[in-house]
């Protein structure tokens, strides 16, 4: 055994989009994100934070980003774990994200807030319910 295994802490998805500073206002302006810098001019690559959460966004050499999607109906290109999710979800509609599904109470034990960026990807925002178990109504998943 190891005495001094390795610990991973975090994770940062990388998009890749047509336009790096469309994609990072984006998620300054709807989402709350704070950009934190750019680089090369025009503009290559962003980071984007809020909380603990980094995402880094990359020019892509052609004009369509490709979220998972495009290659699975339903599929999510990244699951943020957050606290409050319905304060969450009122501030994305007063902010004017583009909202696809949600609040939602999953069947597996979470509630969750689905939006989609200016590219097509999506991002859902969940955090485990601890308080009852999940209705047994269809609009669950």
């Amino acid at each position: 055994m190891n005495e001094n295994p390795a610990l991973l802490k975090s994770i940062a998805p990388q998009f890749v989009v047509p336009d790096v500073v469309k994609a990072a206002e984006y998620y300054r302006d709807f989402l709350g994100f704070k950009i934190l810098g750019y680089w090369l001019d025009p503009p290559v690559f962003a980071i984007i934070k809020r909380g603990d959460i980094t995402i880094h966004l990359g020019k892509g050499d052609t004009d369509i980003a490709q979220g998972n999607v495009t290659r699975r109906e339903g599929g999510l290109d990244a699951y943020i774990y957050a606290a409050g999710v319905d304060a969450l979800f009122e501030e994305f509609r007063n902010r004017g994200a583009d909202i696809i599904d949600g609040p939602i109470d999953t069947v597996y034990g979470t509630r969750e807030v689905l939006v989609q960026d200016c590219y097509g990807f999506v991002i859902s925002f969940g955090e485990n319910r601890t308080t009852a178990p999940p209705p047994a109504d269809k609009e669950n998943r």
